[in-house]
């Protein structure tokens, strides 16, 4: 798969690099999804050992249909609007996830994906896929069937926890991101604070994001993520301060329209983040765990309303594709049809 290499201006950065919290404005509104969480297998081609989510050949789960159809009521009984389907690049690199996969009738994951997809907008709830590093074709397939998709760039720098790992390289990860864009999908994307990367690092990631959306628009969101601790690593938590500036030199580099989302399962003191520039948390679940951070519960609902309170800020509820997108330039019909749907069960709560 052909690579990318954004070109960022150095001047660029070092604008970034002075840039302070106090710089930006806050939001007025805070928003969030409630969605259900689907991890459809833990396989991953990549062993990251900050990441807590893969398994073990041994170890690795499917979901089986008759599981994620389970899910998916239950996410619908309970008002969620996404369905957030993820699991590790390429898991049919295992070779009893493969059979297994065979034994349902699918090729490999994105095929099984594509029918979880499906069966998603058929009980009325929109799919959020985050699968992993793809192929441009694959991207092709899947995007008529969700409302938007995700990969982390996570950095690009060249750092000591990516090196074995193809997949994890900055510029498939921008490829990846590229394509996105030239396909019309909603996309959501973010960096990881606390990898081994810099300054200059960030501010070089932030900016590569933004050229990218500059040339197609797709970015709806770009997550800023704290590393945590876990069962397999303990990577030190970046310090708050760390993490107001970084948000602010998101902030900063990123056009208006582009929202800085944090955690806030993985966040301490997000009211303060608010205030450096945060104006989403993300997808949060009131049915299903974190499973890419499993000691890390998701707040409940009403403690978003209290964190929105304690930023001087509206709590607002939106789908898992911000509403500029809702037309058939980005959107497939059916996509369209079941967003329509839950826009007027958000506007009736």
């Amino acid at each position: 798969m052909e690579a990318v290499e954004v070109d960022v201006p150095e001047a660029e950065v070092d604008r970034l690099l002075e840039v302070e919290p106090d710089d930006v404005s806050p939001p007025e509104e805070l928003s969030f999804c409630r969605n259900v969480f689907l991890p459809l297998s833990t396989a991953c081609v990549n062993s990251c050992d900050y990441c807590a989510f893969y398994d073990s050949a041994a170890d690795a789960e499917l979901m089986t249909p008759d599981e994620v159809e389970e899910r998916l009521r239950q996410a619908r009984d309970t008002g969620c609007t996404e369905a957030l389907y993820s699991y590790g690049t390429e898991p049919e690199s295992y070779p009893e996830i493969a059979r297994r996969l065979e034994e349902m009738g699918f090729s490999d994951g994105v095929d099984y994906l594509h029918q979880c997809c499906e069966r998603a907008l058929d009980l009325g709830v929109l799919p959020h896929s985050n699968p992993g590093l793809l192929s441009y074709d694959e991207l092709e397939r899947l995007a008529p069937v969700n409302a938007s998709m995700g990969l982390m760039l996570e950095t690009t720098a060249d750092v000591q926890a990516h090196e074995p790992w193809e997949s994890k390289q900055p510029r498939n990860r921008l490829r990846h991101i590229r394509d996105a864009g030239r396909l019309e999908i909603p996309f959501t994307t973010g960096v990881l604070v606390g990898l081994g990367e810099g300054w200059r690092d960030r501010a070089k990631s932030f900016l590569a994001i933004a050229e990218l959306h500059e040339r197609f628009g797709h970015v709806q969101e770009v997550i800023v993520q704290n590393v945590v601790s876990n069962e397999r690593s303990s990577y030190p938590r970046p310090s708050h301060d760390v993490m107001r500036r970084t948000v602010a030199m998101a902030r900063e580099a990123l056009p208006r329209e582009v929202e800085v989302q944090v955690p806030p399962n993985l966040t301490p003191q997000v009211p303060a983040l608010v205030d450096a520039g945060v104006g989403d948390l993300g997808g949060v679940s009131p049915v299903t765990d974190d499973y890419v951070n499993p000691d890390y519960p998701w707040p409940e609902i009403d403690r978003l309303r209290e964190t929105a309170e304690e930023a001087d800020c509206g709590l607002v509820e939106r789908l898992p594709v911000y509403e500029r997108y809702l037309d058939e330039s980005w959107c497939s019909p059916e996509v369209l049809d079941v967003a329509d749907e839950l826009l007027e069960d958000l506007e009736g709560r």
